[in-house]
């Protein structure tokens, strides 16, 4: 019997995959739930298993845009499993054969110019340290010798080559990858976004990590990170400014009592979003062990269309690469993005002297069609506030209980 596979629907909107790998040959033998293939659908890169056990027919080709529906092998189930192993037997390699001996070619008379030869060895010192080649110059010496007056008077050619590599490659975008900028094309385009600046000092966040950070992982499994830190006081500052856990739909503005926080992830096929539902309700310990456990499923490549699908604001961390400061893209449909960045030690004022702190930079880009200036720098400023005091306002003053201790 000949099963026709087809392409399941990933998830709700999307109507057409990408074939990103095949992880088997045509004619091979694949066991029911195999993985066959890498798909990239516009929002995620998902395994595509074998629905029966048989002989495998490529129906699609690497790079081909697959619609929903549509038949991508088939699957020969009457078919004999291959004695001594999974595989279907590999197709007879062709002998090679020895290289013909070729006839010894004949040599071709070289063409000799002016620019070989017949500079003299001043000029072609100084068309050395030039980096001009002798056939760019036409000399004015006796039969075109190039004299020292021409080497001296010669100028590079604008835009010729210096002998550097000029190589160039091209390679297809994938699904997510187009579709990505597609995204971020349209909120450039769609929105009325503006970003707003402040900076955190980080001292008293270090001083608890430094403290809890070795009892907290012994106790609970995961580290105790920056992300938990900052998701939580972003759920205290979206409580306090709810334009900013909001969104456009139409002519209407959608506002949540939840916060579905979404965590930029740097995963093997481009950036991924995966989201922490209803963080509101989380502790420290339930953050740090979400963000590790979507951050894993993310970079090997088993995130899932759901699990980065509903978001209602967005963290993304750039400093992990070394950014100082940037203006965040909004992530749309929602309506604010905040930036994290790297912590440097920078001369602060503090109690009307210098001091030097772990000072980050952080952004908050945002659409002003819905969240005006007062909520995004209020909102920004409810970060702050609560990250330099953190023991009060996100611990209730019980680090301890706070921490699960």
């Amino acid at each position: 019997m000949i099963l026709e596979m087809k392409v399941p629907s990933p998830g709700e909107s999307i109507t057409e995959v990408e074939i990103a790998e095949w992880l088997v040959e045509d004619g091979d033998y694949v066991e029911k739930d195999q993985a066959i293939a890498e798909v990239d659908s516009d929002k995620a890169t998902l395994e595509l298993p074998a629905e029966e056990s048989g002989i495998i027919t490529l129906k699609a080709e690497v790079g081909d845009a697959v619609a929903v529906g549509e038949v991508v092998c088939l699957i020969d189930t009457s078919a004999a499993k291959p004695e001594g192993g999974d595989a279907a037997p590999k197709k007879e390699e062709k002998k090679e054969e020895a290289p013909k001996a070729e006839a010894p070619k004949k040599e071709e008379p070289k063409q000799e110019t002016y620019a070989t030869g017949t500079a003299s060895p001043a000029a072609k010192k100084i068309l050395n340290e030039k980096g001009i080649a002798a056939n760019e110059i036409k000399g004015s010496g006796r039969d075109g010798r190039i004299t020292k007056e021409d080497a001296l008077n010669a100028k590079p050619s604008m835009g010729t080559p210096s002998g550097g590599s000029r190589g160039e490659t091209r390679s297809k975008l994938s699904m997510l990858r187009r579709k990505v900028a597609e995204r971020l094309v349209s909120v450039k385009n769609e929105t009325a976004m503006l970003t707003t600046f402040n900076e955190v000092d980080m001292t008293p966040i270090f001083d608890l990590r430094k403290q809890y950070k070795e009892e907290f992982k012994s106790k609970h499994g995961v580290g105790l990170g920056f992300m938990s830190f900052f998701t939580l006081a972003c759920v205290r500052a979206l409580k306090m400014y709810p334009a900013v856990n909001s969104m456009i739909d139409g002519k209407e503005m959608i506002s949540y009592d939840f916060c579905d926080v979404s965590i930029a992830v740097s995963g093997p096929k481009g950036l991924m979003v995966p989201v922490i539902r209803n963080a509101e309700n989380l502790t420290f310990r339930g953050v740090e062990s979400e963000v590790k456990r979507l951050a894993i499923r993310a970079r090997e490549g088993e995130i899932t269309v759901d699990e980065m699908t509903g978001g209602t604001f967005t963290i993304t961390n750039g400093g992990v690469f070394g950014s100082m400061l940037s203006t965040p893209i909004i992530n749309p449909p929602q309506s604010a993005i905040l930036g994290m960045h790297n912590i440097v030690e920078r001369p602060i004022v503090r109690d009307g002297g210098i001091a030097i702190a772990p000072i980050m930079y952080v952004a908050l880009s945002y659409d002003h069609r819905i969240i005006d200036g007062k909520e995004s720098v209020g909102f920004l400023v409810a970060v702050k506030e609560a990250l330099e005091n953190p023991a009060e306002l996100l611990m209730d003053n019980n680090v301890k209980k706070a921490l699960e201790l």
